[in-house]
């Protein structure tokens, strides 16, 4: 199991690795923003580890990882 924490609200949540990222949100509570589902729009897009940016639709739960931080943020444009 790996730990997943929601910033920047700190809502944590334990998720399977490879356990698609938008369902552990809801299951945590957590409101992602979606638009197409397919990664296309970008809508969904989140920073994984004070790094990357993936979409939440179709990116995974990282595996070999104890914890992952996912930090939401909101873009005003879309």
């Amino acid at each position: 199991m790996t730990k997943v924490c929601f910033l920047p609200d700190n809502v944590t949540v334990e998720a399977e690795p490879g356990e698609l990222l938008l369902d552990v949100a809801k299951r945590a509570g957590v409101s992602i923003p979606t638009g197409c589902l397919m990664g296309s729009c970008h809508a969904c897009e989140v920073e994984i580890d004070g790094g990357d940016t993936i979409c939440a639709c179709i990116s995974g739960i990282p595996s070999g990882r104890k914890q992952v931080t996912i930090n939401l943020y909101v873009d005003p444009t879309w």
